[in-house]
């Protein structure tokens, strides 16, 4: 019903309502740290203007994230949706031939992965290899 509605009700705006109506109840719990809606919000808001202000990413830009299962992978989402920004989601578990194809067909502008991920055999000869989607200006290799 939500998505027959003109805009439709996203999950981000989910969010973000929940985020105003109940700013401190617990969002996620993740090991020992629990983290608000107000935490995340606040958190993505942060990563949303250095992707935007110190790396020049602009809406509608695809991103490749290769990230752990984390808090950070959430706020990370948060982030480039509110940017308007696609989000192509890379296994972290994906190595080689495969990572460098999945990289391929998200033709990203630019992709996210932790320091962890990226200095791992095999991630680092896909993303030493991968040469962004080919537009000038704005892709990061």
């Amino acid at each position: 019903r939500r998505l027959s509605r003109r805009p439709a009700v996203t999950l981000l705006d989910v969010f973000q309502q929940h985020a105003r109506c109940r700013p401190h109840q617990p969002l996620l719990r993740f090991q020992d740290e629990i983290y608000t809606y107000e935490d995340m919000d606040r958190r993505s808001n942060r990563m949303a203007w250095a992707l935007s202000r110190r790396l020049g990413l602009q809406s509608g830009r695809t991103v490749a994230v290769f990230l752990p299962n984390e808090p950070t992978y959430v706020w990370t989402w948060l982030a480039l949706a509110k940017l308007g920004c696609p989000m192509a989601c890379l296994n972290c578990n994906v190595r080689g031939r495969a990572l460098r194809h999945a990289l391929e067909a998200a033709q990203a502008s630019m992709v996210l992965a932790s320091l962890g991920e990226r200095g791992q055999r095999g991630v680092r000869g896909a993303l030493g290899t991968w040469r962004g989607c080919g537009h000038r200006g704005h892709c990061r290799p």
